[in-house]
């Protein structure tokens, strides 16, 4: 769960609602400077492997549906813990992708995408020096201290784990002509920073998980803050896009990386206030309460926005 505390109201966005708003990132994602997924390098058939990619991201976060239904909720509120310190719990995180990364046996690709996410986060421990293309956008301005509490050997153990999973998962790509040149790294390295970067863009809308440039976080869309590493047109070519409020629920991106300008997206969230004292269970009080959908508009400039006015 995703919770974020602006002024007397928490508003709560579901993993999965967040996976969903990071895939139509990535569905829209591409223009004349940025090419879409699927075509960051030469493959056969790159509209399947855009299909396999948008899929991926949008559902990268599955493992989460379960904890979701029913989640720990905190002492202080009653409302769900957030992501933030769920995490903590470094087995119980583990466990989300092993859940999650057995959701779509039929989806080779797609699977091998979602998990090279924690293959990265998790990875952190284990690199003196991650590669700059490796770190999250979570992680955009310093260099994280080890993302998860818990013992070493046990984050060893999962990276084995994820690395044979792989290996099943690229044996099959490999064996139909029309994928098997997804798996080269020229291809695999760009989806996977993609799949990151929408993420990344689509916490920063739905949570202040991604660190401010400047003070602290306020979320929802209202930091300023930098994506770093991403694809433009290959592998090769990366660039790094500002992203910055221009008006209340208006984000410019610089350079811009999506079809139209501006794009409307859209994530459902539930308001509750700090202080309510609704004695009700937390089903009947979350489903009691009608989501809110939080709207924004991505565009290229503040002049994108007149329209709107």
């Amino acid at each position: 769960m995703l919770k974020t505390k602006t002024n007397d109201q928490f508003w709560l966005v579901t993993q999965p609602d967040h996976g969903q708003l990071a895939g139509a990132l990535a569905a829209h994602w591409g223009n004349d400077s940025f090419q879409p997924l699927g075509n960051l390098s030469s493959v056969r058939n790159p509209s399947r492997l855009r299909e396999q990619a948008v899929f991926a991201v949008a559902h990268h976060d599955n493992g989460w549906f379960e904890w979701e239904a029913e989640p720990k909720l905190s002492d202080s509120d009653r409302l769900p813990v957030d992501l933030a310190d769920m995490v903590r719990d470094q087995q119980d995180g583990m466990n989300r992708w092993r859940i999650g990364l057995r959701r779509f046996p039929d989806a080779p690709y797609a699977n091998l995408l979602i998990s090279e996410h924690p293959r990265m986060m998790y990875g952190i421990h284990q690199m003196a020096g991650p590669e700059p293309g490796d770190i999250h956008p979570l992680f955009w301005k310093d260099r994280p201290e080890p993302l998860l509490p818990g013992s070493g050997e046990s984050v060893k153990a999962f990276l084995a784990e994820l690395h044979e999973l792989q290996s099943a998962w690229k044996a099959r790509i490999a064996a139909d002509p029309e994928t098997r040149d997804w798996i080269e790294p020229q291809t695999l390295k760009p989806h996977a920073r993609m799949l990151q970067i929408c993420d990344g863009l689509s916490l920063a809308l739905t949570s202040s998980l991604i660190p401010a440039r400047d003070g602290a976080s306020r979320g929802l869309g209202q930091d300023v803050f930098e994506l770093r590493e991403v694809p433009k047109t290959s592998w090769e070519d990366r660039v790094t896009i500002e992203v910055r409020p221009a008006a209340p629920k208006c984000v410019v991106l610089d350079p811009y990386p999506f079809a139209f300008d501006p794009l409307p997206v859209r994530v459902p969230a539930r308001g509750f206030h700090a202080d309510d004292q609704n004695p009700a269970t937390h089903q009947v009080r979350w489903y009691s309460t009608p989501p809110t959908m939080l709207e924004y508009w991505l565009g290229s400039s503040p002049l994108s926005f007149a329209q709107l006015r």
